[in-house]
């Protein structure tokens, strides 16, 4: 939030709706466009969750540059990308999450340790 700009909100605060961007200005000269224009799906982020996202592209995908970065163990750093990707929508709901998937098929005795760290690597 740099020079006074607030992170625009993306839910209407009266009735919970996804707001519509409808007007947008130029600081410099004034000039003002009124309209229907779409929306950034990764503005509605806080700064934390951006820094996450711009983090983890630019190391092209590498889980253990955003620990890192983060400065957190490997779990934790997953855990902050699988909560940025639930408020992005990019999870799929039904669908076991992997880590916890191959940690249970071990215990079940379904794949041995080598299998797992394989997966979880």
């Amino acid at each position: 939030m740099t020079d006074g700009v607030r992170a625009a909100p993306s839910d209407c605060p009266v009735c919970g709706s996804k707001l519509t961007l409808t007007r947008m200005s130029c600081r410099d000269c004034g000039t003002e466009l009124s309209g229907a224009f779409e929306t950034c799906e990764f503005c509605s982020l806080g700064k934390e969750d951006r820094e996450v996202l711009r983090v983890f592209l630019a190391s092209r995908g590498n889980m253990k540059d955003l620990e890192r970065h983060l400065g957190v163990s490997y779990p934790t750093a997953r855990g902050r990308f699988d909560a940025l990707l639930a408020k992005l929508g990019l999870v799929d709901k039904a669908a076991p999450d992997p880590p916890l998937s191959t940690l249970e098929q071990l215990a079940r005795g379904e794949i041995d340790i080598d299998e797992a760290d394989r997966r979880l690597s």
